[in-house]
């Protein structure tokens, strides 16, 4: 008898390995502020400054980001891990109690200990997902913060070197 392998769960099992850093995409829906937490954000260029992120097709934020035309990269510090769950949960107003700014046309969170603000230069398919490649338009870091990682499921932070 051939036993049956479901590639699609081996595979997440397998990537959830890959220790990411954890961020929320913020957009807007007319003056309605979107958001969502994601893993999948890279850095992609310098010349030009360019980054991608990679949306579920399903997601209402996808649609939002495609319509506005601009989208935040938030970085979370390791004592947000409360912002990174608000934001992966489908509701209403996940916006109700966070601190955000608006100086750049999109919500960037104020508890961020990063955040990069990109007009959409290009989308792309991506299987089930869409890749939003993003001009940088501005970008800020706080100097002696931690990032808040996903691994295995689990959100965790770095151990602080010896």
């Amino acid at each position: 008898m051939i036993e049956t392998v479901d590639m699609t769960v081996d595979f997440r099992a397998t990537m959830s390995r890959l220790a990411t850093g954890v961020s929320v995409i913020t957009t807007c829906s007319g003056s309605t502020p979107i958001g969502m937490t994601a893993s999948a954000v890279s850095a992609l260029s310098l010349e030009p400054l360019q980054l991608l992120v990679c949306i579920g097709n399903q997601l209402y934020t996808r649609t939002a980001i495609a319509q506005h035309g601009r989208f935040a990269v938030n970085v979370l510090g390791e004592d947000s891990e409360h912002l990174a769950r608000n934001f992966a949960v489908s509701r209403a107003d996940k916006f109700a109690g966070v601190e955000t700014f608006d100086d750049h046309g999109v919500p960037v969170l104020g508890d961020a200990i990063a955040a990069v603000v990109c007009d959409v230069a290009e989308e792309l398919p991506g299987g089930d997902h869409t890749i939003f490649v993003g001009d940088v338009r501005h970008c800020a870091h706080r100097v002696d913060s931690r990032p808040l990682l996903y691994f295995a499921g689990g959100f965790g932070a770095l151990r602080t070197p010896h």
